[in-house]
């Protein structure tokens, strides 16, 4: 089967029709919007590149009979959906008092539009942001509260984080330069939609850092899938895999609709991994970074770093992809008589060529701004108990006290840009 008609039929299982995405498909967004209420307040980054997109789905809006509050969008989330942020749309949402919220944009938007519903929703029961990181915060406050959320329509517009399909939400402190996470089915947006078509005229280092946001959660949930459940994830993950590795170079440089398709539908099967699976180490140490170097480019980087950690332990796996990297010309010659932590540096170095050749850095000394301190805050975050999930998705659970131990030096020598420098997992 052709890898775009698969994926198209992986997102149909996933979905069904609560999604819609595709090419030409943004005008249908006033039908979801309907299906969910009548009453909309709209949140969108509505300059620059994307405002003709707002436009179109606030006419969509409209034309199916949606009132928009208000009677314009109004701004959404910067860049890493800074708290501030969260609670600026939260106190509108209270203004308001809509049936249905609809956000436009990138993760960032989506993102924190989920935690500002949320916190609309609990009132006093839990009126910060805090106590909603982790793992299912937010459907217990709603149940000792008695609360709904008011229900989501998400238009996204850029390839990468697949926030309009998964149950995170991915909220910045920008005075700690840390990222932290929030992880409840009560957040996944009931209708989303994505026009492929958006990517035409993405900047390129957005379409960047989505394809290698999008191939990390392929990679990491695919890598860390337990094997009672890699039956499962497994056409996921590589199908999402393939995708990315033949067509980003492609889809970055001559915009073709084809393959900007295969982009979307690869980061969109990134968001039925995570959601079936989920993230662990390249996106755990990317919440510490977030001051120096955005998400996707942090997972990109660290991504052949934790392969060769975990190399031994994910053998068979590491040859499924190292298949994909040589179709893709990415390695020079077939892995199959290589073993352990020989293949995985040769897989290792092939998604690394694969970032160099999106321009994309592949050691943590090449960032500006990165210092030691940054290291140090990594390791500390992985003690955090709220990010906790990211230790147990390892392909080898990480316990809190092999931090020191092992990801110590492997963030050390990812400083360096040396992969053999990655401490044996032994």
């Amino acid at each position: 089967m052709e890898a775009r008609t698969q994926a198209h039929d992986l997102l149909k299982t996933f979905k069904g029709d609560r999604y819609v995405c595709g090419s030409g498909v943004l005008s249908q967004a006033g039908r979801l919007a309907r299906e969910l209420g009548s009453r909309a307040l709209v949140f969108a980054n509505t300059g620059g590149w994307h405002h003709a997109l707002t436009e179109s789905v606030l006419s969509s809006l409209r034309l199916a009979g949606v009132e928009t509050l208000g009677g314009r969008a109004f701004a959404g989330a910067r860049p890493n959906s800074p708290r501030e942020d969260v609670y600026r749309m939260e106190a509108l949402i209270l203004q308001a008092n809509p049936d249905v919220i609809v956000a436009i944009g990138g993760g960032s938007v989506i993102d924190a539009a989920k935690a500002a519903i949320a916190l609309a929703a609990l009132g006093l029961a839990c009126p910060a942001l805090d106590p909603l990181f982790g793992a299912s915060q937010v459907t217990a406050f709603a149940s000792q509260a008695g609360a709904h959320l008011i229900p989501l329509l998400a238009v996204q517009t850029a390839a990468g984080s697949a926030a309009h399909l998964t149950k995170y939400s991915n909220i910045t402190d920008p005075v700690a330069g840390q990222k932290k996470l929030i992880i409840d089915d009560a957040i996944v947006p009931p209708r989303a939609l994505f026009d492929y078509d958006t990517l035409q005229s993405a900047p390129e280092a957005l379409l960047v850092d989505g394809i290698l946001d999008g191939l990390s959660h392929n990679l990491e949930v695919f890598f860390g899938a337990p094997a009672d459940r890699l039956n499962t994830l497994s056409p996921i993950s590589l199908t999402g895999i393939g995708l990315l590795l033949t067509h980003a170079l492609p889809a970055i440089h001559a915009r073709q609709t084809q393959d900007m398709e295969a982009v979307g539908l690869g980061t969109d099967l990134g968001g039925y991994a995570i959601m079936a699976g989920g993230t662990n180490g390249p996106h755990l140490n990317s919440f510490s970074f977030v001051d120096v170097v955005s998400h996707g480019r942090a997972c990109g980087l660290l991504n052949p770093y934790y392969t060769v950690l975990f190399a031994d332990a994910i053998e068979s796996r590491l040859r499924l992809v190292g298949e994909r990297l040589l179709k893709a010309g990415l390695i020079p010659a077939p892995t199959g008589a290589l073993q352990g932590r020989e293949l995985g540096l040769v897989v290792a170095a092939g998604l690394m060529e694969f970032n160099k050749r999106l321009g994309a850095p592949v050691a943590l000394s090449e960032l500006p701004g990165f210092d030691p301190a940054h290291i140090r805050r990594a390791l500390t975050a992985a003690r955090d108990p709220a990010l906790e999930s990211k230790l147990k998705n390892m392909p080898v659970p990480m316990k809190t006290e092999q931090v020191e131990s092992l990801m110590a030096p492997l963030l050390q020598a990812a400083w360096e840009g040396r992969l053999d420098k990655v401490p044996a997992l032994s």
